[in-house]
């Protein structure tokens, strides 16, 4: 059972998607849930179907205190790398929630600190609390949700069924195809590649 809240009523939590992909942006949200908020079905949004994803986003929103979901995309990643994108992606996130949280609470081990608000890492925090599993959810279906528009322009590449993950079709696709403006050029696309022709 998820944990209502680490240490204030008022705190949000935040958590990232598309970290491990080729292509697409990294996607953050972060959420204010209500201190009596229960939901059976709540968790790490990776154990969930897409189907209960789907079903949860709507619950939470209307729920939600306050919630926020910020795309950082390739161009951007590629200029800071992935790991200052994803926290960028959080803090631009937070930015939007209304009120602000006295509190947030993070998923993973690493964070760059947001001003004048304090912060928790929580490792599997998105099995554990409902706000970080409650962001989970918003970041994958939002996220998921924009790679399968793209894919209608670049059908070739199945975004709509691996999300600009590193499957082997995707890496096979690249071979055939080569890379979109989609694609992050900064990632190594494919195993044998040592630079890319751009």
């Amino acid at each position: 059972m998820l944990k209502s809240c680490y240490q204030s009523v008022d705190e949000a939590g935040t958590d990232e998607a598309g970290r491990g992909c080729l292509a697409g942006p990294v996607t953050a949200a972060a959420i204010i849930l209500p201190q009596n908020f229960r939901n059976s079905v709540l968790n790490d949004s990776k154990q969930l179907s897409e189907t209960k994803r789907t079903l949860l986003r709507p619950i939470l929103e209307k729920n939600a205190v306050s919630f926020s979901v910020c795309h950082v995309f390739q161009d951007e990643i590629d200029e800071i790398n992935i790991l200052n994108a994803s926290f960028l992606a959080m803090h631009r996130a937070i930015n939007h929630l209304e009120p602000l949280p006295s509190f947030i609470i993070v998923d993973g081990n690493r964070f760059k600190p947001y001003p004048n608000i304090e912060h928790e890492c929580i490792v599997k925090g998105d099995g554990k609390y409902m706000s970080i599993a409650a962001a989970s959810v918003l970041a994958k279906t939002y996220r998921d949700e924009y790679m399968e528009k793209i894919h209608e322009e670049f059908p070739m590449y199945n975004w709509k069924q691996n999300k600009g993950y590193p499957t082997k079709e995707h890496r096979e696709a690249i071979k055939q195809f080569g890379l979109t403006k989609y694609h992050r050029k900064s990632f190594r696309q494919l195993p044998e590649q040592l630079t890319l022709d751009i």
